[in-house]
């Protein structure tokens, strides 16, 4: 299994890039940075979508991929979400009003974008992978998803959650774990406030983690809050030191292979 970090930060800028993961080049979740990070020939790959939630950070470039399969190469997209996630981009991006309604395009009968709702702790076959989508702890209803490849490879990622994320933990087995990380721990209560992580929230998730599973995988941040990254970097340092952990931060076309 092969993880390619699309995007790594909460805003986009110049050489930082929204929320999206892929894995070997044909499953996303979110789709912050998906055409705006790869060539028309590798998202050509992509058949499948998971959407953590509904903001625009990691929505975004669904109607970009969208019309690319639509126009260039006459594909279709399944994505995944929560019903709640899947009702507010299907009235709010995929609408047609200022855009074409790829829900309906080319055609009623094989629209471009097919969207599929999920429940968490049901576990789903996609694409040759077993997919589970877990709650978390957001502003808005989100999942946090483990992949497992068709060889037991596993990661997990949070998606936008604040701390409570241990509750997924008795859930999942992941060798790598992807969590977000928008802010320094002298800001934590702003954070935590809006749904976010901060370094002392991670770490008091991830010392869970250790007590409920036994042991603790690799860790990746992004959703990196921009202004704050040197910042946050010097933290995650001494949270790695602290734990005996690998913990690291993601960042733009980080490729990581289990």
């Amino acid at each position: 299994m092969q993880l390619r970090i699309l995007g790594a930060h909460q805003f986009e800028s110049k050489g930082a890039r929204l929320t999206s993961l892929l894995i070997d080049g044909t499953l996303a979740i979110d789709a912050g940075a998906i055409t705006s990070a790869l060539t028309t020939a590798d998202q050509q790959g992509i058949e499948r979508v998971l959407l953590t939630h509904h903001h625009y950070d990691h929505t975004r470039d669904l109607v970009t991929l969208a019309a690319n399969a639509a126009y260039t190469w006459q594909g279709q997209l399944v994505v995944y979400g929560l019903r709640h996630t899947l009702d507010l981009v299907s009235a709010c991006l995929l609408d047609g009003r200022m855009y074409t309604n790829f829900l309906e395009y080319p055609s009623i009968d094989r629209p471009t974008v097919i969207l599929e709702a999920v429940e968490p702790y049901k576990e789903l076959t996609i694409a040759g992978y077993q997919v589970l989508g877990v709650p978390s702890t957001h502003s808005v209803p989100s999942l946090g998803y483990q992949v497992t490849s068709p060889h037991g490879k596993s990661l997990f990622f949070t998606g936008d959650t604040t701390t409570g994320i241990s509750e997924q933990w008795p859930h999942i087995h992941p060798q790598l774990l992807i969590t977000e990380l928008a802010g320094p721990n002298r800001l934590a209560q702003r954070f935590s406030d809006h749904g976010h992580l901060c370094t002392h929230l991670l770490e008091q998730e991830l010392r869970r983690f250790r007590e409920v599973k036994g042991y603790l995988p690799r860790v990746i941040a992004v959703h990196i809050g921009n202004s704050y990254e040197q910042e946050i970097a010097r933290e995650i340092v001494r949270l790695a030191r602290d734990l005996e952990a690998d913990i690291s931060l993601g960042h733009e076309d980080m490729v990581v292979t289990l």
